[in-house]
């Protein structure tokens, strides 16, 4: 499999295999790359409806010129645990890009990424703003919307500040959240069987909506509370595991 930078040919395949509406997994099958990098390259430039192969490697040539102007300074974001620096930053942005491709705008998806990559799972709006290099008011705007979500929850700080946290149940509660959710639309969808007249094509259509939409809430809600322990398992260390007896 090749590793490196796509080329603008590359790019033009995958322009002709949005065109086609292939899957980002085939158009990376054809390519021989993974599915990962395709999916990135589409949404850094513009998603699948508005992706242009000239302007996306027009745009990674300035990104990668900018890079070598102004380095960054590995002073600023030491890692822990002797991790790679830019592997840690690569992963950040495959991160975010999966977030946005199921659906989640970008800055919410860049703060996700940015919290859940902390070994305490706790930053300040201050701490987000300086590790994204973006303003307060877009990280308060995005925490109101991940917390929306049920996918950070709020502690008060020293002071007058925020701690903004994920934890251990942050996907069983982001489950909920979204069967809440899925939950009103049932209700809507019944509630149009009754003006539409029931034995209607529309609202046989609104009734089969609300039945299917009710399974599968009902599914995720009992699958998330019989897996949730799993959540809260944690590593097993050297000292964890069982040793040889001499």
């Amino acid at each position: 499999m090749p590793g490196g930078r796509l080329t603008q040919q590359e790019r033009q395949q995958i322009a002709l295999g949005l065109a086609d509406g292939l899957a980002y997994a085939e158009i990376a099958r054809r390519l021989d790359r993974p599915t990962s990098t395709i999916t990135r390259e589409v949404m850094r430039n513009g998603g699948p409806t508005a992706y242009r192969a000239d302007l996306a490697h027009r745009a990674t040539e300035r990104r990668t010129r900018r890079k070598q102007a102004a380095p960054r300074d590995p002073k600023a974001l030491p890692q822990p645990d002797g991790r790679d620096a830019e592997a840690v930053r690569e992963y950040e942005e495959t991160f975010t890009t999966v977030m946005m491709g199921s659906g989640m705008p970008k800055m919410m998806s860049r703060v996700m990424a940015c919290l859940c990559m902390t070994d305490s799972g706790s930053l300040t709006a201050s701490e987000l703003a300086q590790r994204l290099q973006v303003s307060p008011a877009s990280v308060s705007k995005a925490v109101a919307y991940l917390d929306s979500q049920g996918f950070v929850r709020r502690e008060a700080d020293q002071g007058r500040r925020e701690r903004y946290i994920v934890d251990d149940d942050i996907w069983y509660r982001s489950m909920l959240a979204s069967a809440q959710a899925i939950a009103k639309v049932v209700d809507t969808a019944r509630q149009g069987v009754g003006i539409l007249g029931p034995g209607t094509p529309a609202a046989a259509r609104l009734e089969n909506v609300a039945r299917f939409l009710d399974f599968v809430s009902e599914s995720s809600v009992r699958a998330a509370e019989q897996a949730r322990d799993i959540l809260h398992t944690k590593p097993e260390t050297a000292s964890d595991s069982p040793t040889n007896p001499l």
